[in-house]
């Protein structure tokens, strides 16, 4: 993977792990030579894994719509900002630009991000990976919600198979790759 695209928080939680996280993300994808793809903002864990990845030396891109650049305070030291139109536009953006998908703690963003890489994935609109950095269990409940909705026939038990998660970056990315192989070869 090149490029991964990384949902977050434009807050930092209540938990310091979740910064810590965020930090140990932006330094592994830099060291790995991924650029890392985001919101674009400053605050919270968004600022926190762009710091961490600029901070060794790694390709950042950032990408805000207009209306976001003063609010959520874009960043002014990446790589690359690409300022668009819409949030529609936004995400669109960011997702043909990655290779993979992950997930930190946040909220309703985060959410409506990555139910939509998801929900992609499920109708076959692309094979990237999507892991969620399941940070102190973070995403327990949100894991729970899809094995209860597979439980009830909204979606099939092999759905479950599109999302991977781990509670460290190493072990996120690894399963990551092995989803990507897993894929290409069928």
């Amino acid at each position: 993977m090149k490029a991964i695209c990384v949902f977050c928080g434009s807050s930092n939680g209540n938990d310091g792990r979740y910064k810590e996280a965020a930090k140990a993300l932006g330094t592994f994808l830099a060291r790995s030579g991924i650029t890392l793809i985001y919101g674009g903002g400053t605050r919270g864990l968004m600022g926190e894994v762009a710091e961490a990845a600029l901070r060794h030396q790694g390709r950042v891109v950032g990408i805000i719509p207009q209306f976001l650049k003063e609010r959520e305070v874009a960043h002014n030291r990446l790589s690359e900002l690409l300022v668009v139109d819409t949030m529609h536009t936004r995400k669109a953006k960011m997702y043909e630009s990655a290779d993979g998908f992950i997930a930190l703690p946040g909220g309703y963003g985060t959410y409506e991000e990555l139910f939509e890489v998801l929900s992609w994935s499920r109708v076959g609109l692309h094979q990237k990976p999507i892991g969620l950095l399941n940070v102190d269990g973070f995403f327990d409940p949100l894991l729970h919600l899809l094995r209860h909705t597979v439980e009830n026939g909204f979606a099939a038990p092999e759905d479950l198979k599109l999302i991977v998660s781990a509670e460290d970056v190493l072990t996120l990315y690894e399963r990551m790759s092995l989803f990507r192989h897993h894929r290409q070869r069928r």
